[in-house]
């Protein structure tokens, strides 16, 4: 991605399949690579080798303790008892910052779908809805610690900054 250079990469990605056909990351990384180049039909066929062969991708989940608890969110997370407040936080937050400048970087939503409908999918990452508790769950100015076991997208990074 930082490169720009499809081909190296998608050689890459297939030569760690060949290494590791049960690495479940190994296809979703080529996967992404295709998509992140438009290439629709080939992320349909590696989907489809994921699922011929057993393999699922790992859900992305974010933690943030607050309030000398701990709690996870994983994308689109409708289950916390404060869902509707966070969702409501995580609006008013966002339309601050774009106010402030911020602007949503579809680029990171590896889906063949409509721009609208790409800006609201990055409004689900769970890394969001963290910080949106976070920063209602706890008095201003408090440190708000996050963690992820996947990668932070590149949109989330900016919406962070």
């Amino acid at each position: 991605r930082i490169h720009k250079n499809v081909e190296m990469a998608e050689k890459a990605a297939i030569s760690l399949l060949e290494l590791q056909p049960e690495n479940s990351g190994h296809y979703i990384l080529l996967s992404n690579i295709y998509a992140n180049d438009g290439k629709w039909e080939e992320v349909a066929k590696v989907r489809n080798l994921m699922n011929q062969r057993g393999l699922k991708k790992f859900p992305g989940y974010t933690w943030i303790e607050a309030n000398n608890r701990t709690h996870k969110f994983k994308v689109g997370d409708r289950t916390h008892p404060k869902s509707k407040e966070i969702y409501e936080s995580l609006k008013d937050l966002t339309e601050k910052l774009e106010k402030a400048g911020y602007v949503p970087d579809t680029n990171f939503v590896l889906h063949d779908v409509d721009e609208e409908i790409k800006v609201g999918m990055l409004s689900l990452h769970s890394e969001k809805l963290a910080l949106a508790f976070g920063l209602m769950a706890t008095p201003e100015g408090s440190l708000l610690r996050i963690t992820k076991n996947l990668r932070v997208c590149g949109d989330c990074h900016s919406f962070f900054k």
